[in-house]
């Protein structure tokens, strides 16, 4: 721990800093209930924090994007801690694949709204707490009028393009972008979109290429690390609104799991920045998909127009005898779980391993859900296999429609 971090009072922040602590409190209540003093005693007796700091945790505004990996620790914490109004959006439902990792959901939670999960874990570690849920989807449409409520918002989103509308719309409304990611061990902090540090896009001015980047549905996530990241996140928040310590405005905390190891890189303000430049273009909400390469059902342009398979024909046509080459995709580890006996050969190496197959036999390459397979295929049919299809829907419509008793992930 850095011993200045300590030292640095509320009287040390930038002027803008001074006017969002202000802000907010001007609407902290005048003391706390016996109640609340019990509840809170262990943060009353810190000297950072005290009645002062926590009527203005109570005071605080925060928006939650996101009720998931990381929205489960941020939302149960900030609760803890005492967050007066906590706002979240989401609009997905409760799966068990969700369990592993998602800790403010519970096994008999499968099927519901996440929100109203969420709510009911919120409110009975704090009753004290206003949950705002807003069942939706985060858009150009809705961006600003939600985020002009709160005081901070805290991304816990999974996607590019909802990160881009985030950081965008945190500018334009001058609120605070506490960031989070996370994939398989590794995660990244960071506190964007205040008006002397940086934001997201002068950290990555153009989102990468489309399929470049596995979701942690394609490549896995820790269980454990959103909880790490989370908490991170909530830690910020919770500075941002006390006026203590040192926020990560302009630093960005790399987090390695698998090494236990962390690593911080300073950022600076881009001054050619479309957002938060001095010669801004962006002034308003653009279209985020557009932007980051992505469109219709974000499946690959190309997976339209290969030809595909459906999981009922080649299980028929499997039963009748049929001469089919089953080509798998998938990494080694995807295929111990459940496979269809298929030839694996992962997309990373099919291209030196293409001799293996036989052009002049019929091949159906799957994969999870479609996703690498079509893009095995579209690799295959350039490289001049004619009677290759994709395996529509992947192993996971096979275990949906043709075998239920195969295990899912």
């Amino acid at each position: 721990m850095r011993q200045a971090a300590a030292n640095y009072q509320i009287t040390d922040l930038p002027d803008y800093q001074m006017c969002f602590m202000a802000t907010i409190t001007q609407r902290a209540p005048a003391t706390l209930s016996n109640d609340e003093i019990l509840r809170y005693s262990r943060h009353l007796i810190m000297p950072e924090v005290g009645m002062d700091g926590q009527t203005r945790l109570k005071a605080a505004k925060v928006l939650c994007i996101g009720a998931g990996g990381l929205g489960s620790p941020l939302a149960l914490y900030l609760a803890a801690a005492g967050v007066g109004t906590l706002g979240v959006v989401d609009f997905d439902v409760v799966d068990f694949t969700n369990l592993q990792r998602q800790i403010i959901h519970s096994t008999a939670d499968v099927g519901r709204k996440k929100l109203d999960s969420a709510a009911e874990k919120i409110k009975a570690i704090n009753p004290y707490v206003q949950v705002r849920p807003f069942e939706t989807r985060l858009t150009s449409a809705n961006a600003l009028e939600l985020f002009r409520q709160f005081d901070i918002v805290v991304d816990g989103t999974d996607n590019f393009p909802t990160r881009y509308l985030v950081n965008d719309a945190c500018v334009l409304t001058g609120k605070p972008n506490v960031y989070g990611s996370i994939f398989r061990f590794e995660g990244q902090v960071s506190v964007f979109a205040t008006e002397e540090g940086p934001c997201y896009r002068c950290l990555y001015p153009e989102p990468p290429p489309p399929g470049l980047v596995p979701s942690c549905a394609e490549g896995g996530v820790l269980g454990i690390l959103p909880g790490l990241v989370g908490v991170m996140q909530a830690t910020e928040a919770i500075k941002l609104i006390l006026g203590k310590g040192e926020p990560l405005i302009g630093r960005l905390l790399l987090v390695d799991a698998l090494g236990m190891k962390f690593r911080e890189l300073k950022l600076r303000k881009n001054p050619d920045c479309p957002v938060c430049g001095p010669h801004r273009t962006i002034t308003q909400l653009i279209d985020y998909n557009e932007f980051c390469g992505i469109r219709g059902e974000e499946k690959p342009v190309a997976e339209s127009n290969l030809p595909e398979i459906t999981v009922e024909e080649l299980n028929r046509r499997q039963d009748a005898g049929e001469d089919i080459f089953v080509l798998d995709v998938r990494e080694p580890h995807e295929y111990q779980i459940c496979n269809l006996r298929g030839y694996l050969i992962p997309l990373g190496d099919l291209a030196k391993r293409v001799h293996e197959l036989d052009s002049s036999r019929e091949i159906v390459a799957h994969c999870k859900m479609g996703g690498r397979s079509a893009k095995a295929v579209d690799f295959l049919r350039q490289a001049g296999f004619a009677k290759v299809k994709n395996l529509k829907g992947g192993i996971l419509a096979w275990a949906d429609r043709v075998d239920p008793t195969m295990p899912k992930y």
